[in-house]
C-alpha cells in the first residue's frame, strides 16, 4: 500500500512542506529512514537524524524550525508522537480489512454470523456459534460448539476457544491463546490416586480485552472464569478455572493466577508473579514483578517479595539484607570478645 503526503496529511490534519505527491509504503526510525518510508520526530534528542534520515516523510510538530537543509518532506501536526500513534492505528485497520469466507474452511450447521466476516483458510466453527458484526477470523482458529464472539473482534491465526466461550466486543485474541480449557480439578482417593473432576462452567470474555500469543485461560469447574472489559493480559499468561479478573486490570508476561482467585479493578500485575489460589485482591492494586501473592491484598496496596511485603516494608527490609554480611561480622566480633572475658 502506498500513501502520499498529501493523503496522510488528510488523515493526520496536518500541513505538507514539501512535495505534496512524494509516496511512502513503509515506516521506519528516524534514524533508519529510507526512501519511500514514513517517520516521525517527537524527542528532540532524535532532532540530529532529520538532517541525514532518508526517510521520504516526516512527521513533526507545527513549531519544529529546521536550522540546517532537510530533504525530507515535512507533515506538520499538534503533536507528532500522538499523530503517528494514530497513524500506526489506520495503517493496521487497513492493512486488516479482510472479508470473506477462505477455502478450505468448516461451518458447522446452524452458525450464524454478522456482516463483513473474514474467516480464514482451515478454520473450524462449531455448533451453534454466533458470530456479531466485521469479525475476523484468521487461519487454523478452533471455535467450538455454542461459542459466542462479539462485534470487531479478532481472533489471529491458531487460536482455540472451547465450547461455550463468550468474547465480547472489539476482542484480540492472540495466536495461540486457549480459551476454555479445563480447569486443572483432580480429587486424590485413599490410595493417593487422583481422579478428575468434571470442568462445567465456561469463560466470559468482556469488551475491549486484549489477550497475548500463548495465554491460557481455563474454563470454570461451576459457572464461569471471567475477564472484565478492558482487560490486558500479556503472552504466556496462565488463569486459572473460576479467576474472575476486574475491568481495566493489565497483567504482564509469565504470571500465573490460581483457581478461583478475585482481583479487582484497575491493578497492574508485574512479569513472572504468582497468585495463590482462592484469595481477594482489591482494586488499584500494583504488584512488582516476580513477587509471590499469597493472601488477601487490601485495595491501593503496592507489593513485592515472594512472599510479597508491602513494597515500603519490602525496601526496609532489603536494606538489612544487604548488610547482612557487614552485621554478622560484627556479631562474630562480639562473640569472639565475649569468649576471651
Amino acid at each position: 500500500m502506498k500513501f502520499t503526503a498529501a493523503q496522510i496529511a488528510g488523515i493526520l490534519n496536518g500541513t505538507v512542506d514539501g512535495d505534496e505527491d512524494v509516496q511512502v509504503h513503509t515506516l521506519a526510525k528516524i534514524e533508519e529512514g529510507e526512501v519511500g518510508s514514513l517517520t516521525f520526530l517527537a524527542n528532540p534528542k532524535y532532532t540530529q537524524y532529520i538532517y541525514t534520515t532518508k526517510s521520504s516523510i516526516t512527521i513533526v510538530n507545527h513549531d519544529f524550525t529546521p536550522e540546517h537543509p532537510i530533504e525530507t518532506t515535512l507533515i506538520r501536526v499538534e503533536n507528532a508522537y500522538t499523530a503517528f500513534s494514530q497513524l500506526l492505528e489506520f495503517y493496521n485497520q487497513v492493512k486488516m480489512n479482510k472479508t470473506g469466507i477462505e477455502e478450505p474452511a468448516f461451518i458447522s450447521k446452524n452458525v450464524t454470523y454478522g456482516e463483513n466476516l473474514y474467516l480464514g483458510a482451515f478454520s473450524y466453527l462449531g455448533e451453534n456459534v454466533q458470530i456479531g458484526d466485521n469479525v475476523k477470523i484468521y487461519p487454523n482458529v478452533y471455535v467450538g460448539n455454542n461459542v459466542k464472539i462479539g462485534d470487531n473482534t479478532v481472533l489471529f491465526t491458531g487460536a482455540k476457544l472451547y465450547s461455550e466461550t463468550i468474547v465480547g466486543k472489539s476482542c484480540v485474541i492472540n495466536s495461540g491463546v486457549v480459551i476454555g480449557a479445563d480447569g486443572f480439578g483432580f480429587t486424590p482417593n485413599e490410595k493417593g490416586e487422583y481422579s478428575k473432576v468434571p470442568q462445567t462452567g465456561n469463560v466470559i470474555i468482556e469488551d475491549n480485552v486484549d489477550i497475548g500469543p500463548g495465554t491460557t485461560i481455563d474454563r470454570a469447574t461451576l459457572g464461569s472464569t471471567i475477564i472484565k472489559k478492558g482487560v490486558k493480559l500479556d503472552n504466556q499468561i496462565q488463569i486459572a478455572h473460576n479467576v474472575i479478573i476486574g475491568e481495566n486490570t493489565v497483567i504482564a508476561a509469565q504470571t500465573g493466577v490460581a483457581g478461583s482467585t478475585k482481583i479487582g479493578k484497575n491493578c497492574m500485575i508485574g512479569g513472572q508473579v504468582g497468585i495463590a489460589g482462592h484469595i481477594t485482591i482489591g482494586d488499584n492494586v500494583k504488584v512488582q514483578a516476580q513477587s509471590g501473592v499469597g493472601r488477601n491484598v487490601k485495595d491501593n496496596e503496592t507489593l513485592q517479595g515472594s512472599p510479597s511485603l508491602s513494597y515500603s516494608d519490602f525496601n526496609k527490609s532489603y536494606v538489612y539484607f544487604k548488610n547482612l554480611p557487614k552485621i554478622v561480622e560484627r556479631l562474630n566480633v562480639i562473640e569472639k570478645k565475649i569468649e576471651n572475658d
